[in-house]
């Protein structure tokens, strides 16, 4: 079940951005096939994990003549072809959007990288840092004083990347039950990253972002949005940015703000002062005790929680937030449906070609010669 119930995946596997984009078009119904390249040229390939999830397995040796048939037997029968490879090799594959297109005029080709297909840097190698560095999204992140702090690899591999391919594929999906025609899917991570900074662009443009790094509300440099280490070495964030909150903030901490000077809560020049005494306050509970304290308020302050200890927290565990696939702990399907259900996706399937080729139309009896040629593993 789920909306994209009927929708035809095929997915050549690769790292992080393509295999999570076709994770979450796999979370919402679609049926997806990932096709590993045997016979070589295959590269690092994706961990086993969460990106895996409800999808069919299968390798083709894109060498040998019969593998490179089948694909393009799949791909007639595919509503979305998805590839990550960097500009050009698709083409020298024979599995570019012209060729398939050829074979599939209402296939959804989606393009995978992070430069782009066009631009100078776009034959170029690179990662999440790398994009992310160029679209201004990075420069912004860590302590004044100090050096930019890669925020891990969301913004560029995920947010920016798979997130906004499947976005695109559901686009294109729409618009081709008005034109019946498909088209192709420039899925750039530093384009994405880009439009993940639009809210600052406009913040900047109205002065509301003026100050350098860790200097501005919502980078850590106000007291009122920032992290606090507590009694047990462990840490709450703070982010009660309206003043009615941060009100709440100062009655629960008991803090006389007239007394502490902490009345002015938007005055940059005060927030230091605020800092340090909202540092030692939070410093006589631990982690737990605080958040067992604001648990009910508006005061706009949650518990710091390792990835390992999400699943833990009672609204993650009443709203299902985390599920077991295959024995492995993961984050469940988003967004939620009302009707078409979101069901706990089964884990990878593999092992068995000729069935994973059966559900796409492969009679058994070629499944079965293709695999004893090694077309197909």
């Amino acid at each position: 079940m789920g909306p994209l119930e009927g929708v035809k995946v095929l997915e050549m596997a690769g790292l992080a951005p393509s295999p999570f984009g076709c994770m979450v078009l796999a979370d919402l119904g679609a049926e997806v096939l990932q096709v590993k390249r045997g016979g070589g040229g295959g590269g690092l390939m994706q961990p086993d994990g969460p990106f895996d999830r409800g999808k069919q397995m299968i390798t083709i040796d894109m060498k040998s003549p019969d593998g490179k048939a089948l694909l393009l037997e799949l791909v007639k029968r595919a509503d979305v072809f998805i590839e990550g490879f960097r500009p050009g090799v698709a083409e020298r594959l024979g599995i570019g959007p012209d060729e398939l297109l050829a074979h599939n005029p209402r296939l959804i080709y989606g393009r995978m990288t992070g430069w782009g297909q066009d631009g100078p840097l776009a034959p170029r190698a690179g990662h999440d840092i790398n994009y992310i560095a160029l679209a201004g999204a990075l420069e912004p992140i860590g302590r004044a004083g100090e050096r930019p702090h890669a925020p891990l690899n969301l913004i560029g591999d995920f947010a920016g990347g798979g997130m906004l391919l499947a976005m695109g594929v559901m686009a294109a999906l729409y618009e081709r039950e008005r034109s019946g025609a498909g088209q192709v899917i420039d899925a750039a991570m530093i384009d994405g990253a880009n439009l993940l900074m639009s809210f600052l662009h406009g913040f900047h443009a109205t002065g509301g972002w003026a100050g350098g790094r860790g200097a501005n509300m919502l980078d850590g440099g106000a007291a009122f949005y920032d992290t606090y280490e507590c009694a047990d070495g462990n840490y709450v964030a703070v982010g009660c940015v309206e003043p009615q909150f941060y009100q709440e903030l100062l009655v629960l901490l008991e803090i006389d703000e007239r007394a502490a000077e902490l009345a002015l809560q938007f005055d940059p020049n005060g927030w230091e002062h605020a800092r340090g005494v909202l540092a030692a306050k939070f410093k006589e509970r631990t982690r737990d005790e605080w958040a067992e304290l604001f648990a009910d308020s508006d005061a706009c302050v949650s518990p710091v929680l390792s990835p390992w200890e999400a699943h833990e927290h009672p609204h993650n565990r009443a709203r299902g937030a985390f599920i077991e696939v295959d024995g492995l702990r993961q984050p469940a399907p988003a967004p939620r449906f009302s009707r078409t259900g979101n069901d706990v996706p089964a884990g990878k399937i593999e092992g068995d070609p000729v069935g994973s080729l059966g559900a796409w139309g492969i009679a058994a009896d070629r499944g079965a010669a293709l695999h004893a040629a090694g077309a197909v593993h």
